[in-house]
């Protein structure tokens, strides 16, 4: 009778355990934690990089209606006349039929952080175009932009 009992004891708790134990659940959500983490941090470091590329080819790709516009007028905008010269006529031109314009299709989109790109005369034949980059501050380490001439 001994056996009997033993024996639908082992059966009984070979067929007992049919869920996960709370240890096991926390384990498995630790792992999955730690690894989301890792997947997370590889990508905010591939979208930062993506967007200061994005920056720079919208910078790049102002270089040439500026050229452009210098062609037609002889001179590249003032700073105070800025980029919205490429797309209507600055009101303080000296001679207004020789603008050409719109020299872009488009207006000027912000850059990929939401602000608008920067541009300054820096001599008559050389100008900076710009993005304050992910701060938002002009003048800092982390603007994208380039220098012309």
């Amino acid at each position: 009778m001994k056996r009997c009992y033993s024996s639908r004891r082992r059966m009984r708790r070979g067929t007992k355990r049919q869920a996960f134990t709370l240890m096991e659940v926390l384990l498995v959500l630790a792992i999955l934690v730690i690894l989301g983490t890792l997947v997370v941090a590889n990508f905010s470091g591939i979208f930062a990089s993506s967007k200061k590329k994005a920056a720079q080819a919208q910078v790049n790709a102002l270089e040439m209606p500026l050229d452009v516009y210098q062609a037609a007028m002889g001179e590249y905008p003032r700073t105070e006349q800025g980029l919205q010269a490429l797309r209507q006529p600055p009101p303080d031109l000296v001679d207004p039929s020789k603008w050409e314009g719109p020299y872009l299709k488009k207006d000027i989109p912000p850059d990929p952080w939401g602000n608008a790109y920067i541009y300054e005369l820096l001599s008559p034949s050389q100008y900076r175009i710009y993005s304050a980059g992910p701060d938002g501050q002009p003048g800092t380490d982390d603007d994208i932009g380039t220098v012309s001439g």
